[in-house]
């Protein structure tokens, strides 16, 4: 039997249905919670061409999963098949130094048991995309979601459904369609809904990097005048034995020439940031660049349209959350959905909307101002800068409320949000 769902090339319209334009991560995940909290009574679409290449299109990259959205997946009965990908991150130093430091001084640490999350729980897990879309996949197929390998050229709003016009020429007739078709939404351009955002003149650079010494579930992240980079724990594996995820941050005008030689210079390079605590380091994948934006929608919704990951938010990674933006907005819309079927009421009207859109709006700009100006302060070499900022992290690293209140915030477990970011179900 095929991957992919086959179906006829018109199907009728109804306020029984949804469509998910986008197979990644935020849209499939919503797409199995749906399906497995209305089985048979919700139709759920998937509308993806990527969907051909399956998981695959997603190696080399890993995603920092935080408690709550880690609480969702088990609440999805998902975490089981996740867990063996997943490297629990236990700990977390900062560091801030220029390149050529002798020494990288440690101004903040979290995970030294001040910060606990109930129970000794990891703040976050490192789990790479790979994976994790293949788990999401399955489960996806297994709920029965239709998953349709094609593009979504056209969708067109009505008083009871909207009418959605695929690549291959068939059409669908549902009550919501969510665009989780990346950054560059087309489905959020031909809705009109603004886009308010700059670029960064970064780029970002991701590898997998395998070293000799186990990194005991520590991640690092040094910031350099260029902007910061992060070393994150992987599952183990490789030649050398360990794995760790490098998030590179640097100057976009730089990038051709660190990145433009031999994989011997392109190593060196790396080594030059990794440090030696982790013994010789080798690549397993990688690096690519990737330009840095930020961005947020105007608005998250349109009529029978609702923006989703990075559709409606673009943030800096210096902090790992944009997946987790993602995942958040996932569970917040699905709870939306339900709420209205379980009622008897349509899922796709403005109210519906409006309450999904309210419950992750705040959140999401918050979490943009923070990170951009997280990347601001600390991506520079100004030595006043420096000092001020080296000593709000010190301040930091004694008040263990206060460490405690930012891990709470980064992990979405400050007491608030949708259910399924608490473990609780739809």
């Amino acid at each position: 039997m095929s991957a992919m769902d086959r179906s006829p090339r018109h199907r009728r319209s109804g306020q029984r249905g949804l469509l998910i334009a986008g197979a990644g991560i935020a849209g499939l995940t919503l797409a199995v919670a749906l399906k497995q909290a209305h089985g048979a009574a919700l139709d759920v679409v998937v509308c993806d061409p990527g969907l051909e290449a399956g998981a695959a299109r997603h190696r080399g990259r890993a995603y920092a999963v935080a408690a709550g959205p880690r609480r969702m997946f088990e609440r999805l009965d998902l975490w089981p098949r996740i867990a063996p990908a997943a490297e629990a991150m236990r700990r977390l130093v900062i560091s801030d130094s220029r390149v050529g430091d002798p020494v990288r001084p440690v101004f903040l640490t979290f995970g030294d048991g001040t910060e606990e999350q109930g129970e000794g729980e990891p703040f976050a897990h490192m789990v790479e995309a790979e994976p994790l879309v293949a788990v999401l996949l399955d489960a996806a197929r297994e709920a029965g979601v239709r998953l349709l390998a094609t593009g979504v050229r056209a969708a067109v709003p009505g008083p009871s459904a909207i009418r959605v016009r695929l690549s291959d020429g068939s059409e669908e007739g549902v009550a919501l369609v969510v665009a989780a078709d990346g950054g560059r939404s087309a489905l959020r351009e031909a809705a009109g809904i603004g886009w308010v955002g700059w670029s960064y003149p970064q780029s970002g650079i991701v590898a997998t990097i395998q070293h000799e010494r186990d990194h005991e579930g520590r991640a690092f992240e040094h910031f350099l005048p260029s902007g910061p980079f992060a070393i994150l724990p992987l599952t183990a594996g490789g030649a050398l034995g360990h794995r760790s995820s490098i998030v590179w941050t640097e100057r976009s005008a730089d990038v051709p020439a660190l990145l433009g030689g031999d994989a011997a210079e392109t190593l060196a390079e790396i080594e030059r940031r990794f440090g030696h605590e982790l013994g010789r380091i080798a690549l397993e994948h990688g690096p690519s660049a990737h330009p840095l934006n930020l961005g947020i929608a105007r608005s998250f919704r349109a009529p029978r349209l609702a923006l989703l990951g990075d559709a409606a938010h673009v943030i800096h990674p210096l902090a790992g959350q944009g997946l987790n933006l993602g995942l958040a907005g996932a569970a917040a819309l699905a709870e939306a959905v339900t709420g209205a079927l379980r009622l008897g009421l349509d899922p796709g009207t403005d109210a519906v909307l409006r309450d999904y859109e309210q419950a992750r709006r705040f959140d999401t700009v918050a979490m943009a101002a923070a990170t951009d100006g997280l990347n601001r302060l600390f991506s520079n070499d100004s030595l006043p800068l420096r000092l001020t900022r080296d000593l709000g992290l010190g301040l930091v690293d004694r008040m263990p409320g206060l460490k405690r209140f930012f891990i709470g915030q980064a992990s979405a477990l400050a007491g608030r949000g949708p259910r399924l970011l608490r473990g609780e179900a739809l």
